[in-house]
């Protein structure tokens, strides 16, 4: 019985079950390039160019193994009309007598939907496996989240650290706490010089990969021409050797740290490979986790790398489950305001929202304080329209996909699901983004001034988000101090900061 299995772009984990139940003599794989995929929003050339050779090299790699796969590349598929997955399988299954169709379960609605929809309409039976690169099934996941009307990643996450008995001792947390956060909070030194993170030459394959995506790609963002990620799990893993020897031991104390002219700072880089299937995130945390047991490691930077992946990672995958394909559309602050044109080139004197976004365009790539607490935290000040802003974190992101995308965007950034991820809105003032970092030093404006001119846009129109909103947030005890705050300006000191914000608003471009 000759059977298809499909396996999509953020699937390549070669060890997972629906390849080891493959019969080598007779089933085939199916993997493709499609412009349905590709081209759904602007992507990244990076995201673009790795996913492609990621795929490439896997598919090589399963021939080498002994399997037989069917691939089609940009060029082939463009060729042959196949532009969606479902165009795709169809078109497969008519080249060859299979008696069955075996598919990943997909990581996101829209496809999820397309292959539910073309699984009812094929005459050939379907099996659906698991994807391999979570921690929990997503069937655990929900049952996590049912019942629950406040369902907190905190809370959440001590119940991961029970399961896994990751940093456990007798089911209580080493060094008799689950969170060590309060001791990740360390301002940037720029005296501290981090170590690079592991590279790795472009080979044959990698380049004709980087010329397609030059080439067919030209008007979406991201720069190619120093593109040296890991496109293999062999390479994933040495990256993660790296840094877990290079970086980890630091990565805690300064994980929220702001640096200018330094994006990556001690993270570890790893999260697109998790979320393409070229690293198992149950292999990372176990590998973290003996780095601390063998003394190479403090608990504090373990637990804050535990938390994002066992913790936040396999949170915000649940919950995207859990919320279902409505909560796109939740706008609960009203936000509509258009982007800056400056979101696709970086353009602003605002020296951390520069270095962020041309950082987001051109490496695909800003740590999450950036991306919360400077480019989300001014979306949200400003009432950036909450699709129009998901889009962009969508596209310009190598580590994005709408799973971890959406959540953490329309949910932690913008608010806009009226507190049903985060307690509070994640809104400050330019005073946290001088306190984290040295961006301020360099900066065409002043962060010690409110209005005017050279004042720092993040002052005035934090206390103007504060009054737009504070009916909406009298009654959450998180926001209360702020609410004071405002409330005991005087009547002066308010018009004034509504003034300027009002300017600024009016003027977005041109920040």
């Amino acid at each position: 019985m000759s059977k298809l299995l499909l396996l999509l772009g953020d699937q390549l984990d070669q060890h997972q079950q629906a390849i080891r139940e493959l019969d080598k003599q007779q089933d085939h794989i199916l993997m493709a390039e499609l412009t349905d995929e590709a081209g759904y929003v602007p992507h990244n050339r990076r995201k673009i160019a790795l996913i492609f050779s990621a795929m490439r090299h896997m598919a090589k790699g399963l021939r080498d193994s002994g399997y037989r796969v069917t691939y089609f590349t940009y060029q082939q598929s463009v060729e042959a009309g196949l532009n969606s997955i479902s165009e795709l399988v169809c078109h497969q299954l008519k080249q060859h007598a299979y008696q069955a169709f075996a598919y990943v379960e997909a990581g996101e609605y829209r496809l999820d939907q397309e292959l539910d929809t073309l699984t009812k309409r094929l005459d050939v039976p379907t099996e659906k496996f698991d994807c391999s690169n979570f921690i929990f099934s997503r069937k655990t996941m929900l049952g996590w989240f049912e019942g629950k009307k406040s369902p907190r990643m905190e809370h959440y996450y001590r119940w991961a650290r029970q399961q896994t008995g990751w940093l456990m001792d007798n089911n209580k947390p080493l060094g008799g706490q689950y969170n060590y956060d309060k001791q990740n909070r360390q301002p940037w030194d720029p005296s501290v010089v981090p170590p690079p993170a592991l590279q790795f030459e472009p080979d044959t394959i990698t380049q004709d990969v980087i010329a397609l995506v030059n080439e067919t790609f030209a008007h979406h963002p991201g720069t190619l021409h120093d593109f040296a990620m890991a496109v293999t799990t062999q390479q994933a893993e040495q990256a993660l050797d790296d840094f877990i020897q290079l970086r980890l031991p630091s990565f805690g104390d300064y994980q929220d740290a702001l640096a200018d002219n330094q994006s990556t700072v001690f993270h570890s880089l790893l999260s697109a490979y998790i979320n393409i299937g070229l690293l198992s995130p149950v292999k990372v945390c176990e590998a973290v986790v003996k780095a601390y047991e063998d003394g190479r490691a403090p608990l504090n930077a373990v637990e804050g790398f535990i938390r994002q992946i066992l913790g936040w990672r396999e949170y915000v995958r649940g919950l995207y489950w859990h919320c279902g394909p409505d909560y796109q559309h939740r706008n609960a602050l009203n936000s509509t305001t258009p982007l800056p044109d400056w979101f696709w080139t970086g353009d602003t004197r605002m020296r951390c929202v520069s270095q962020a976004i041309s950082s987001s365009l051109n490496q695909a790539y800003a740590h999450h304080i950036q991306r919360l607490m400077v480019i989300g935290n001014f979306a949200l000040l400003t009432g950036l329209d909450v699709k129009a802003v998901c889009r962009w974190y969508l596209a310009v992101y190598i580590d994005a996909f709408e799973w971890v995308e959406l959540p953490n965007t329309l949910g932690m950034a913008l608010y806009a699901d009226d507190g049903f991820v985060a307690s509070k809105p994640y809104a400050a003032s330019g005073r946290y983004i001088n306190k984290m970092g040295n961006h301020c030093k360099n900066c065409a404006y002043n962060i010690n001034q409110t209005t005017g001119n050279k004042a720092c846009p993040f002052n005035a129109l934090y206390w103007q988000f504060i009054h737009r909103h504070q009916s909406k947030f009298k009654d959450n005890p998180r926001m209360a101090l702020m609410l004071s705050q405002w409330q005991k300006k005087s009547h002066d000191d308010q018009q004034a900061l509504l003034d300027w914000s009002e300017h600024l608003l009016e003027r977005l471009d041109s920040l």
